[in-house]
């Protein structure tokens, strides 16, 4: 009996998640486009009756802000995304768009500086190291970097539609709010240049519990997703 309560208010939660409709374009990049739509629309690897990316989508609806500030606003508050990020910005981190291949050496320092991250052994494609990076066109690059210009946490953006994911989410781990200030500065930047409605980072379902709560508190919402390829 336990367990068919489970199931139902799990099925109850799923029902009342809202709805976004996100939308590949393939005259952005053909080949990556068809690729990343079929990964996010295949069978779920442990649900096979749902897609993969449909159910608890983490995505910040970018329309719901007018500006910057108005995001700000909305997460605001102790210990809340905003409030992390200024306090990096007062210990001197900046966040701005990099060329990934000038920081090879950080960027490996970042991908080997812990063998576990959310209760799994990081990919052996993470601890190669990669000696020269391909710059795609439908991608952004961003960094944070402490005061003496070392890259301590990095993010790569795809757009992909009228949405833009993130497909790399890194940093080094200390309690400075640099990964918070990379998404919050990631958010801001798409809210002003009003191009996509929505910015994805991967589902809720799934993840660890301390990193959902970074998601809610850098804004992400869990949605039910509706994807189509044009």
């Amino acid at each position: 009996m336990n367990a068919l309560l489970r199931h139902y208010d799990t099925v109850r939660q799923i029902l009342g998640l809202p709805v976004a409709s996100l939308r590949f374009d393939s005259r952005i990049d053909p080949q990556d486009i068809a690729r990343t739509y079929g990964y996010f629309t295949k069978p779920h690897p442990r649900y096979r009756i749902i897609r993969n990316k449909t159910v608890g989508a983490a995505l910040i609806d970018l329309e719901r802000f007018t500006d910057t500030p108005a995001y700000l606003d909305d997460i605001q508050g102790k210990n809340r995304g905003a409030w992390h990020a200024k306090r990096a910005r007062a210990r001197g981190y900046v966040c701005r768009e990099i060329d990934r291949n000038a920081h090879v050496d950080d960027i490996h320092a970042i991908n080997t500086s812990l063998d576990v991250r959310q209760g799994r052994r990081m990919d052996q494609h993470y601890l190669d190291k990669v000696t020269e990076f391909e710059k795609r066109a439908h991608f952004r690059y961003y960094g944070v970097l402490n005061p003496d210009g070392k890259v301590v946490a990095y993010a790569n953006v795809g757009h992909y539609g009228n949405f833009d994911a993130f497909s790399n989410l890194l940093g080094l781990r200390n309690n400075d709010g640099i990964m918070h200030l990379l998404v919050v500065e990631i958010a801001s930047r798409l809210i002003e240049r009003k191009q996509v409605r929505y910015l994805m980072y991967d589902t809720f379902f799934g993840a660890q519990p301390g990193l959902q709560q970074f998601k809610r508190i850098v804004g992400f919402q869990p949605f039910r997703v509706r994807y189509s390829l044009q």
